[in-house]
This record gives C-alpha cells, structure tokens and sequence, in this order.
C-alpha cells in the first residue's frame, strides 16, 4: 500500500500515512484516524492537504532477491550489455 505525506495547515505537522490510492483525506481528523495519531489540540475538521514527493527508491541490494546488474549475472564489458 502506498504511502502519502499530509501538512496540517492548521498545527503545521506533516504525517505520513498509508492508505489506498483511492483514497484523499482532507481533515486533521481523517489523517490521525488513519496514523492512530492523538487529535492534540488540533481541530479535526482542520483541512489537511496531501504533499507531492517523490517516491520510495529501493537499492537492489537491500532486497531478498536481487537482481543482477546484467543478464548475464556479471559486468559487461564497456558497461553495455547489447540490450
């Protein structure tokens, strides 16, 4: 499930909260309801407003089945691999 940063206009916070792609929060509310976030002093009914970022890049390294750089397991000569 993809994760979306979201800026309290009111409290100034930027909470990140994952939910479906489908889905816009628009209020402090909504947002804290999503995180399990305490309300604080924050009005619920205070608008929030989903931040562009951009994105998660993972390193091949750090997952279970990395792939290799070249399809052949092993560097190619001149750095190309005729693909």
């Amino acid at each position: 499930m993809p994760t979306y940063d979201y800026h309290c206009m009111e409290n100034g916070q930027v909470v990140e909260v994952k939910h479906s792609i489908n889905n816009k929060l628009t209020t402090w509310g909504e947002v804290c309801a999503g995180t399990g976030k305490n309300l604080g002093t924050t009005s619920a009914d205070s608008p929030v407003e989903r931040l562009i970022t951009g994105g998660q890049v993972v390193n091949s390294s750090t997952l279970k089945n990395p792939e290799p750089a070249c399809p052949s397991g092993s560097c190619c000569a001149g750095g190309m691999c005729g693909l």
